[in-house]
Parts: C-alpha cells; structure tokens; sequence
C-alpha cells in the first residue's frame, strides 16, 4: 500500500441479528433497523422466526406468508420486504431442494412426519430456521444480492447463542451429509464478519445484566457482536437542577398554578425521585459502556410505535450505524 494510501475500510455487516430480554422492544428495533439499511432504489429483507407474526402487526398488515413480502417503504425510498419462517415449510422446502421427494414430500407433510422430525430434533429446527436466514443473504439475481441487507429478529437473549451456534447443534444430528454440509455453510455466515448481533435492552437492571451476559455468552462463542441498543430513553429532564419547595412555588405561581404544601410537596417528590432515577440510568450507561462495543440510544417514542415512529428510529438508527 502507498504510503499516503488510506486503509481499507472493513466490508459492513450484511446479516444484522436483533436480540434482546423480552419486553425491550428487539421486534420494533429489528423493524428500524431494516427500515435504516435499506438505501435508495434498494431493499431489506426483515425475517421472523418465532411464529408471533410481530412484523405483520407492527406494520399493520395481514399475517405473513412463507414467503417474502412487501411491508413498507423506508424513508429515503428503499423497499422492506419481510419473511416469517415456518420450521415445517422450511424442512419441507428443504427435503424438496435435496433430496427431489415431490409428492412423497407431501405425502410426509400430511402424515405429521416433518413436524415429528422438528420435535424430536430441536436442533434441526434452529438450523432450518437460520438456514432459511442464509438462503436469502446469499441469493443473488444477475449477480448481485437480492436484498442489500438481512435484519433476523431472533430469539429473546436467554436462547440466543444456542439458536446461533448451529455448528454444535448439527453434530449431535449429523456427523456428515447434506444437513451437516447446510448447518456449517450457516455457521460459517454467523460467525463471520457479514454478521452482525445487536442486543437491545433498557436503561433498567435487569435488562442490563442480561445484555452483559448474552454479550459474554456471543462473545466466547466467537459470535460477532454489534451495537449495543438502549431503546425507549427517555429525555433526562432536571438533570443537574436543584429543586426545593421555593423554587417550585415561584414557578407554578409564574404559570398560574395552585402552590398549595400539598401539591409543592408532591412535585418535590415526584423531582426527587426523577432525578435518583437519572443517578441509576448513569451508573447503567457506565456498566454498558464498560462491555466495550457502540452503544445506540433510541428515543422513548411519547406516542406509541406507529409508522412514524418507525420511521424517527430508523432515521436515528441509520445516523448511528
């Protein structure tokens, strides 16, 4: 390289795993995010794997298909397409791929015997699911990708690095054979730099504690991590103001509001305990910031999750990213 050269920039990730403990919102952020990579005149592919129909819901459209769907169109103009991936129809999809059963396939489908094998192999079930996952990463259409980008909403934080670790599921299925051959062409892909995983949580302990465990758990997995992401943060009103009971009184009698003990007192609590909340969201950032890898902050959306709000978080995400 030239002296004066500048150094390569690392390829960005292409497939983006949106984890995180229940309730943090990891369906909205997935959802933001594939919004947020989608470039002008391109598309992203969002994928679900639980069978909540969450995407359908939060873009308010019918139940999804096996197949890949349009589902909204992100703010610079590119395309979000979305999948929910059945297990059944994947291994069903899958033995028609491989192994050519035609009406054999369906005649095993009928009988119960694909969702027997899914059962009894739970393993199988996470490898088709993320193999599906990969399929649609790597298609690609006059020679280049279908989608510019992948975003897998993906288990909550507790079954995550299972769920990703495929290669130690497939041994215990297979030592060799088309289904070892697609379960390490998956792992290959999630362990390598076109993927990223990003865990999202809140400014709340236990959600923390937990992303510093999944972390941990990715990370001796030698699964790539990503961005950390705090979602629905709220804006830290009175930080660093002194309140007392004078100060509250002038400024309601400013504003023409009662200034009864009652309600001056209230207020002061109501302060008080606003700004011991900020103290413990400042230790939690520290905590976040010590497991060493980007942390995002996504607004507190006042008005609920709509296709604006949608589009706000996508806007800050793609900011960020």
């Amino acid at each position: 390289m030239p002296p004066d050269a500048a150094p390569e920039r690392p390829a960005a990730p292409h497939v983006h795993v949106v984890t995180g403990k229940g309730g943090t919102g990891k369906t909205t952020v997935a959802a933001a995010l594939a919004m947020a990579l989608a470039p002008p005149g391109g598309r992203t592919l969002l994928v679900e794997v639980e069978g909540r129909q969450s995407i359908a819901s939060l873009f308010d459209t019918a139940p999804l298909p096996y197949a890949e769907r349009h589902v909204g169109t992100a703010p610079g103009g590119g395309e979000v397409f979305a999948l929910a991936v059945d297990a059944e129809d994947a291994l069903f999809e899958y033995l028609s791929m491989f192994y050519k059963l035609g009406r054999a396939g369906k005649a095993l489908r009928k009988l119960g015997a694909i969702d027997f094998a899914t059962t009894i192999a739970p393993g199988l079930r996470d490898i088709l699911l993320t193999g599906k996952v990969k399929e649609a990463a790597t298609r690609r259409e006059h020679g280049r990708r279908i989608y510019d980008a992948v975003v897998l909403d993906a288990p909550p934080t507790g079954r995550v690095s299972k769920f990703l670790n495929v290669t130690v599921e497939a041994s215990k299925l297979a030592k060799a054979g088309p289904i070892r051959t697609h379960s390490d062409g998956v792992a290959r892909l999630l362990h390598s730099r076109a993927t990223a995983v990003h865990v999202v949580t809140r400014l709340e302990e236990m959600p923390v504690q937990e992303t510093a465990d999944t972390v941990g758990e990715l990370t001796a997995l030698k699964l790539p991590v990503g961005n950390v992401i705090v979602n629905a943060v709220s804006p830290p009103l009175l930080e660093g103001a002194r309140v007392t009971k004078a100060g509250l009184r002038r400024d309601l009698a400013k504003v023409g509001l009662p200034t009864s003990a009652a309600v001056v007192e209230g207020l002061l609590a109501e302060a008080r305990d606003h700004q011991s909340r900020l103290a413990v969201e400042a230790g939690l950032r520290e905590e976040l910031a010590r497991l060493d890898h980007p942390v995002v902050e996504l607004p507190l959306l006042a008005d609920g999750v709509d296709a604006s709000g949608l589009n706000t978080l996508a806007e800050r995400l793609r900011e960020t990213l």
